[in-house]
């Protein structure tokens, strides 16, 4: 894993273009400019334009390129970016940006250190393995893998090539350390044995069904389409504006896993972290007669997770023990018995990152994995896939967490993948 002093000596002055002066940068307590991580965003949409936002005021980073299939949002993150830079630029007007509707021209620049992957799911497989093959660190955001097949591919890759890797479940390391503290709880014995977690999150993807409209001017349909299969443009995909929400694209099982998989990927998440099982997952996976929901994940030790709302209690995760209770979401928390989460004096502790960014950054300049790490988001990924699958085939599957593969069932086993557009699958 590259360290500090061998990533500085990677870091080139050929990339002067994108150079903020050094006596900005230690205005703000940097020692030198080519202290900064290189980025560029793959996909500056409305999650990816939140990361720009913070990575262009982060001292530690430089975001110098971006890739984007529509020209309207293009503009707009390009004048967003080098607004911004211009204030700390003489003469206020800083350009340098490298634009493309193609990632992989951005990953031929030999200056660039890293890429932030935030295009929807269908790319993330793809776009990960390639920037690890071009010796880029990535940032994802989640779920990484849209396939159980393509998640152990990402793992691998990040792997083989050394490269860091941070999975964008950011529960690990913001909302005030209430997630930490939790897992700290588990794992500490606070609820005595675990013996059951239940995820609250949404059901599963449905295919897509919207009806053709005709493509705008300055969107690359293709391209946003790219290994997932041919189909007409519908605006609720690929909004044909600076929109300030989440498309709908996560509906659908051409792109994403559903609901189950969009929060799902943070609250089994959380789940896997207080199982301390960030390398392994479940051995059985019952799902139930009907409905989209209660479907049951076993572990070798017996601590079943459970898909599904409560009642009285839905998002979040919940972890029962045999001496207590915690539900914790990014709002509500609370513990059974009720002053649990307040007096409880923990014996594991956790790091706690200053941000998400940061830790990643950190990681990139002294080769520590990240704290979610690539194993870590493949194996969250993999839980909300092995729901779906049960979902679909309605039986009890065994799963091996170690082979990756459902025992004796050829049926299940082609539900680990599926088969994607070679013209834009380019691994």
């Amino acid at each position: 894993m590259t360290n500090r002093r061998s990533f500085l000596k990677q870091a080139s002055f050929a990339s002067a273009p994108f150079i903020l002066p050094s006596r900005i940068w230690a205005a703000k307590g940097d020692s030198s400019p080519n202290n900064r991580i290189n980025i560029a965003i793959i996909g500056p949409g409305k999650m990816g334009r939140g990361h720009a936002h913070k990575l262009i005021r982060n001292p530690r980073a430089q975001v110098t390129g971006f890739a984007e299939i529509a020209d309207i949002r293009k503009k707009h993150t390009k004048d967003l970016i080098e607004k911004h830079y211009s204030k700390s630029t003489p003469g206020d007007n800083w350009k340098g940006l490298k634009i493309t509707n193609d990632y992989l021209e951005l990953l031929e620049d030999k200056s660039l250190d890293a890429v932030l992957i935030a295009t929807p799911d269908h790319w993330h497989g793809e776009a990960t393995i390639r920037a690890a093959r071009a010796k880029k660190h990535v940032y994802c955001e989640k779920p990484i893998s849209l396939t159980i097949k393509e998640g152990r591919a990402m793992a691998d890759a990040v792997k083989e090539n050394g490269i860091v890797f941070q999975t964008g479940s950011q529960q690990r390391s913001e909302y005030g350390g209430k997630f930490r503290r939790t897992v700290e709880m588990v794992r500490s014995g606070a609820i005595g044995e675990l013996k059951k977690i239940r995820v609250c999150v949404g059901g599963p993807p449905k295919p897509c069904d919207l009806p053709t409209e005709p493509t705008p001017e300055g969107i690359d349909w293709d391209a946003w389409l790219g290994p997932a299969p041919m189909r007409g443009f519908n605006k609720i995909l690929c909004p044909d504006d600076v929109h300030n929400h989440f498309p709908a694209w996560r509906r659908y099982r051409e792109y994403c896993n559903g609901g189950l998989a969009d929060m799902g990927a943070h609250h089994f998440d959380i789940g896997q972290w207080a199982m301390d099982a960030d390398n392994t997952g479940p051995v059985k996976v019952i799902p139930p007669k009907e409905g989209e929901h209660d479907l049951k994940m076993v572990y070798a030790n017996g601590v079943e997770v459970v898909h599904g709302n409560t009642p009285d209690w839905r998002g979040g995760t919940i972890f029962y023990g045999t001496e207590g209770t915690i539900w914790v979401d990014r709002g509500p928390w609370k513990s059974d018995p009720e002053n649990l989460i307040n007096d409880y004096k923990r014996t594991v502790s956790l790091r706690q990152p200053k941000n998400h960014h940061d830790d990643w950054l950190d990681c990139i300049h002294n080769g520590e994995l990240p704290i979610a790490h690539a194993e870590a988001g493949h194996r969250t990924a993999t839980l909300c896939q092995l729901c779906n699958i049960g979902y679909e085939l309605r039986r009890e599957l065994t799963w091996d967490p170690k082979k990756e593969v459902f025992v004796g069932d050829d049926e299940a086993n082609k539900l680990t993948d599926r088969k994607r557009r070679k013209k834009w699958y380019r691994v």
